[in-house]
């Protein structure tokens, strides 16, 4: 499936647009779950990423690991504080989406603040991202005022450029979200950081709402789903729902294995 450019002239294949517009032919929510890059070993989180995509995920958003996270809860913090203890290098994160690109069907996405990319070069991240099969990038911190030359290499490279619109943004906001993302617009939920809730924010209906009404195609909920009962309420409204400290704390407890386990459980929430 295609999406346009902002110049409305070249069509761009969208990887996360198709694996999401899949689901709901299938008649569920596009399940999208998050991991941490490298944690807790690169082979560890390859398979965990692996499992995770052969167990109903649509989407995996590939993490990461930065020094000091704005939006990343207890749980995730202690994940990639130890991988960057264990001296993660960023050429691991192309090494991961490579391995699962080439062994599951979900669309594969990192999750990044924009120092990282930054310091490696846009074009370099974009080109080396695009090659090992990634989708595009989520960018928490990374606003579409400032991201002239992202949209440039991320077109250049067909990937999806993935912002985030929260309870608190502006209607003029929400509308510049929305018209500057390609993929999905990722709506979070809560304001402040990631976690497992035992209930989701009532204003994830709002922030949806508002997205949709500003032209998004796709919006998917994130911070605080962990049930299947989670991605059930929230498929009601969204097109998409987001795990991640759920996911990890999985990972860190029993492995591999138990990430598919979980991920499994989780995609019976996803059928409508």
């Amino acid at each position: 499936m295609t999406e346009q450019t902002p110049d409305q002239s070249t069509p761009i294949r969208s990887l996360t647009t198709e694996a999401m517009e899949a689901a709901r032919a299938a008649g569920r929510t596009a399940f999208i779950g998050y991991l941490p890059a490298g944690f807790p070993t690169l082979e560890d989180s390859i398979e965990a990423a692996v499992a995770l995509g052969n167990n109903g995920a649509d989407v995996i958003e590939i993490g990461i690991p930065y020094s000091d996270p704005v939006m990343d809860g207890p749980v995730i913090q202690a994940a990639t504080s130890q991988v960057l203890a264990d001296g993660f290098r960023i050429d691991g994160v192309f090494e991961i989406i490579r391995a699962v690109t080439q062994r599951t069907d979900a669309a594969v996405v990192v999750m990044t603040y924009w120092n990282i990319v930054d310091r490696m070069g846009v074009e370099t991240f974009a080109r080396r991202l695009a090659e090992a099969g990634g989708a595009g990038i989520v960018t928490p911190d990374l606003v579409p005022e400032e991201a002239g030359e992202w949209f440039e290499a991320s077109d250049r490279y067909g990937l999806d450029r993935i912002f985030l619109t929260a309870p608190s943004s502006t209607d003029e906001r929400v509308k510049l979200i929305t018209e500057s993302s390609r993929g999905f617009v990722y709506g979070v939920s809560v304001m402040g950081v990631t976690g497992a809730r035992s209930a989701v924010s009532t204003a994830a209906e709002q922030v949806v709402a508002r997205a949709h009404a500003a032209g998004a195609p796709r919006v998917a909920v994130g911070l605080g789903i962990s049930r299947p009962e989670h991605i059930r309420e929230i498929g009601a409204y969204a097109d998409g729902a987001i795990v991640g400290t759920a996911l990890v704390a999985a990972l860190r407890d029993g492995g591999p294995a138990a990430v598919g386990q979980l991920a499994a459980e989780l995609a019976t929430g996803a059928v409508r």
